[in-house]
């Protein structure tokens, strides 16, 4: 019987040992920032718009702005909304009041978006409401004409 009890190898790996590998391998990473920038893409639009309507077009230019709008909206039903939330038409004035108040004061710009198929009446109720409530800023919404 012969046992090696020497400096010999016998089938270890002791002489030889693998360099440790120094790289970084992005290419995972990388897959994992497009599908997110893919899917900010897609959902960023989706998350703009609270109440659907159908705006009338105009060659105007767009306001730039420096934070989020104050937005009032008018449905073709005729209902009232402040931002994404249904608002009696008695409840408009005291609502939007508190909210200016608490966002600066009255001198706020309020964004109307008003459906191109709701009752005239309605719309020209509520800027007179919002006209005798002492708000003097207020901006209507419109999308860009596409046509000629």
């Amino acid at each position: 019987m012969a046992m090696n009890v020497g400096g010999s190898v016998s089938g270890g790996r002791r002489g030889r040992r693998r360099a440790v590998m120094a790289e970084i391998n992005v290419t995972p990473m990388v897959d994992v920032m497009l599908v997110l920038l893919i899917i900010f893409m897609v959902s960023a639009p989706l998350l703009t718009v609270g109440v659907p309507l159908d705006l009338p077009q105009t060659r105007a230019k767009s306001l730039e702005q420096d934070k989020t709008p104050l937005q009032l909206s008018v449905d073709i039903k005729g209902r009232v909304f402040i931002n994404d939330t249904e608002v009696a038409m008695a409840d408009l004035i005291p609502k939007l009041k508190a909210i200016t108040d608490a966002r600066g004061g009255m001198d706020e710009r309020i964004f109307m978006r008003a459906d191109k198929k709701a009752d005239y009446g309605t719309v020209a109720k509520v800027m007179g409401q919002l006209s005798g409530a002492g708000f003097k800023r207020l901006a209507l919404v419109t999308e860009v004409d596409q046509g000629s």
